[in-house]
């Protein structure tokens, strides 16, 4: 794997991507952050070697080097899901790249649906801890070992530094920020009323079909990480309505402003 992360770095490299110190995985629906930063580069996904390509058509499929707060990032507009076939390799492909070419935090926003029914949908959750229900780990491969420790620690996966700042945001600008567990799911189907309670029972406050990978491999890598869910849709089992995805875009769309301000007076701060 060593020779393709090189080849793909290599190839951003000669597009200007020198040395950024955030990088940052925008989820479903929360592609605006990309209008706030300065753009010195972009590239598709389809033309940079080795990278996966992104087939969600609300995900743009685009790495974007700039500067934000004055801060350099890199931010991957779009990402990868293993509902779309690709293995946890692929997915967590983009972090190694990022790693490589010089990131020392990695930032991460997702959609997902609460379980938690106190939380309601249009609000944020904080990613304080998580659960895999993917089946498999993004580490389980051959080789693992010479890009980092296998037997990777978890007992912290998000940083609490970054975390306590996202909350004392939330709390100045008057952004509810919720704090919970999420867990990730395969998908593509949306989960059953039994699942719901399953998840619920576990200790689950949110679901999504992203994110536990990247992290996974971002604390295989030692970059500090952070991530943050927009509620979507409520998931309550004794009442649950068929799901209606432009309703849940949408909705990601309605708390993009706030989630825009926790992202861009978090990175001033790092």
């Amino acid at each position: 794997m060593q020779k393709y992360i090189n080849e793909t770095t290599d190839y951003l490299k000669n597009k200007g991507f020198e040395n950024p110190e955030i990088g940052i995985i925008l989820g479903t629906g929360l592609g605006q952050l990309t209008n706030e930063i300065k753009i010195i580069s972009e590239v598709s996904y389809n033309h940079i070697p080795n990278f996966p390509t992104a087939t969600v058509e609300f995900h743009k499929g685009k790495l974007i080097y700039g500067t934000i707060e004055n801060k350099t990032v890199i931010v991957m507009q779009g990402r990868f899901h293993l509902y779309e076939g690709y293995s946890l390799q692929d997915i967590t492909f983009p972090v190694r790249i990022m790693k490589q070419l010089g990131i020392k935090t990695l930032l991460v926003s997702n959609a997902a649906g609460a379980i938690n029914l106190d939380f309601k949908k249009g609000e944020l959750m904080l990613i304080e801890d998580h659960i895999n229900l993917q089946g498999s780990s993004p580490l389980a491969f051959k080789g693992v070992e010479e890009l980092g420790e296998r037997f990777t620690d978890m007992s912290e996966p998000y940083d609490s530094k970054i975390n306590s700042i996202f909350q004392n945001i939330a709390k100045t600008n008057n952004i509810t920020l919720h704090k919970g567990v999420y867990a990730s799911v395969v998908g593509p189907q949306l989960e059953t009323k039994a699942e719901y309670r399953m998840l619920k029972i576990i200790g689950a406050d949110a679901v999504g079909m992203s994110t536990v990978p990247e992290i996974i491999v971002a604390n295989h890598l030692k970059l500090k990480v952070a991530a943050v869910s927009v509620l979507t849709d409520e998931c309550d089992p004794s009442n649950l309505k068929p799901v209606d995805i432009p309703e849940i875009i949408a909705m990601a769309g309605k708390a993009e402003p706030d989630m825009i301000i926790l992202f861009k007076k978090l990175i001033k701060q790092l």
